[in-house]
């Protein structure tokens, strides 16, 4: 297949898997867990790859070295392409969760665990459709050697992000809350697979990594800050570990009042300028 024609052919395959039955909240007759996805692609070669083992930790895993452990050969960076995609929340499960302060919306806790599910099994659908057109590909998060690990300089990090991916493929910046603000906002997920076929990287239109923050860019805005109900955002950051905290606190909340095991927070990514979209500057 034609490179070209492939990232057409990858890009509708995601999106019609999540406008079919498999996109599910697994309640409301089956309502959509996600709305229609972004999809962009990044070279296994990009240089920010190399640079996120250096920054993050020598544990991150690069994308021929994923591929080499699942088909145990070797493979050469610059003819591989990371797909990543953004699944952008739904405007029923946003709107649920704006008004909530302390405890998530079961919509917000059911596209977590439910919704989640979906990426999951979507990382698997669009490698068995690779691997069906003779094409060689690997979901990095739905390996064995995926797991979280602790960057000296970051605290909390793992051998693969989904984020620093999709940075990679043009689909978005880092936020005050190091989620990534995306042209459908920062209320979404994010999945990604490596394959071993070049099509032509997206376009990054950004010129830093922080340009779509209101707070890190121009320094106003700061609601998400506002947002937290642990106080795990602040001027200075993301404090992980208040956060991971608060959301383990979460899974009582959501067992006990909607019937799963489940968990979920996600304040910052709504009632915010940056919910649904790119917020425009306010200094011009």
């Amino acid at each position: 297949m034609i490179a070209g024609k492939l990232g057409v052919w990858l890009t509708n395959i995601i999106r019609d898997y999540i406008a079919g039955p498999e996109n599910t909240m697994e309640k409301w007759d089956n309502e959509p867990a996600w709305g229609q996805p972004l999809i962009g692609f990044s070279s296994g070669a990009d240089p920010l790859y190399q640079f996120y083992k250096e920054d993050i930790g020598d544990f991150y895993i690069l994308p021929h070295e994923y591929m080499k452990y699942k088909y145990n050969r070797e493979y050469k960076p610059e003819q591989l392409t990371v797909v990543s995609w953004i699944l952008p929340q739904t405007e029923a499960t946003k709107k649920d969760h704006r008004t909530e302060t302390h405890f998530p919306s079961e919509r917000w806790a059911r596209s977590r665990i439910f919704g989640e599910k979906v990426n999951v099994k979507l990382r698997d659908y669009v490698v068995k459709r690779l691997d069906g057109k003779g094409i060689d590909a690997v979901a990095p998060m739905n390996t064995s050697i995926w797991k979280g690990a602790v960057s000296e300089k970051y605290g909390y990090a793992s051998t693969w992000s989904e984020r620093h991916a999709a940075y990679a493929a043009g689909l978005g910046t880092f936020s005050l809350t190091d989620a990534l603000i995306t042209p459908v906002g920062m209320a979404m997920r994010i999945g990604s697979v490596v394959l071993n076929a070049v099509i032509e990287p997206s376009q990054r239109i950004y010129t830093s990594h922080t340009e779509n923050c209101l707070f890190l860019a121009e320094g106003t805005c700061g609601i998400c800050i506002e947002r937290c109900p642990i106080g795990a955002i602040t001027k200075e950051g993301h404090n992980k570990i208040l956060c991971r905290s608060y959301v383990n606190m979460t899974r009582q909340y959501v067992e006990r009042h909607f019937g799963f095991e489940g968990y979920g927070c996600g304040f910052c990514q709504t009632n915010v300028p940056c919910e649904s979209g790119i917020p425009e500057k306010t200094k011009k």
